[in-house]
């Protein structure tokens, strides 16, 4: 299938191009327009484009920068509102291929509070983690009330690498997505908000991001020989992808594919989906569980 081109415009379900921005600062739509939906094709979304953001990137760092304050005082309202006994937290959970920038999206998007985050790198399933199911590792690091949680690589591998590396039978691994799409119900019936984004690289891109990480002795620490034999699966990680994506992208978690060869794009995006996620919770200060004027009066008098 042919790519889509040209900075303006994405394919996410059956929604051609993008939803027009309204310009640098003033920003919204990004869940509309980097929704996967019915019909989507990853093989059709131009993993250099901009959808929704008619700026550049020195626009698009302004408007990251600028919005941090409003994504900080939502997550301090949405901790602050546990404290009141809800039960409301909110996933963010960032999948993609090596170099797609989910390290970025951590430094630049979810440290504004570091407090109220918690955030999880999932590796290679530990003896004890074999051990049991595959969502079991991932049921303890689900967010507490009141916090962002953040899965840099998720439950979703058990779909992914175990696919593409038949590490599990077929039969076994096939019958995942569903289990998944009922765990994630699960998930959102007991107060957790999942937002899953799917940072989409091109191969042109991650290439050159490797090569750069071997041109600068500053980037060697992140240089991992085994990302170049992982290059050599990326057409069955497309297509485990475009099935994890198709499958497991639901009313009640679905899934954004953020166009990520421009590394302030995809910060951007990320932080917008965020932030318009927060804004619908609109999470709430708690009132107070004493009495205001009693306790000024007492303060007063000291």
């Amino acid at each position: 299938m042919g790519k889509t081109k040209g900075k303006d415009r994405a394919r996410t379900g059956d929604r051609h191009g993008s939803v027009p921005a309204d310009g640098p600062g003033r920003l919204g739509g990004f869940r509309e327009a980097l929704r996967v939906g019915d019909g989507f094709a990853l093989d059709e979304v131009d993993a250099g484009a901009t959808p929704n953001y008619d700026g550049g990137k020195r626009d698009g760092k302004q408007d990251l920068a600028r919005a941090e304050e409003e994504l900080s005082e939502l997550l301090e309202r949405l901790y602050a509102e546990s404290t009141g006994g809800s039960k409301r937290a909110i996933l963010l959970v960032v999948q993609g291929m090596d170099t797609s920038g989910k390290g970025g999206v951590m430094r630049h998007v979810v440290a504004v509070n570091p407090e109220g985050v918690e955030a999880t790198a999932f590796k290679a399933p530990t003896q004890e983690e074999r051990a049991h199911d595959f969502l079991w590792r991932i049921r303890n690091a689900l967010p507490a009330a009141g916090q962002l949680g953040v899965f840099d690589r998720s439950h979703y591998e058990d779909v992914l690498i175990v696919r593409v590396h038949d590490l599990v039978p077929e039969e076994e691994w096939s019958t995942r997505y569903d289990t998944i799409n009922r765990f994630e119900r699960e998930v959102v019936d007991a107060g957790t908000t999942i937002v899953k984004v799917m940072l989409h690289l091109s191969n042109a891109e991650q290439k050159a991001r490797l090569m750069e990480r071997l041109d600068r002795p500053d980037k060697y620490y992140k240089y991992n020989p085994g990302d170049v034999d992982e290059r050599k699966h990326w057409d069955e990680y497309m297509d485990a992808y475009q099935a994890a994506l198709a499958r497991c992208s639901t009313d009640t978690a679905p899934w954004y594919v953020v166009p990520a060869d421009h590394k302030w794009y995809a910060r951007l995006a990320v932080q917008q989906l965020l932030l318009e996620t927060l804004r619908e919770m609109d999470p709430t200060w708690p009132p107070a569980d004493f009495d205001v004027a009693a306790e000024k009066a007492r303060l007063a008098a000291t």
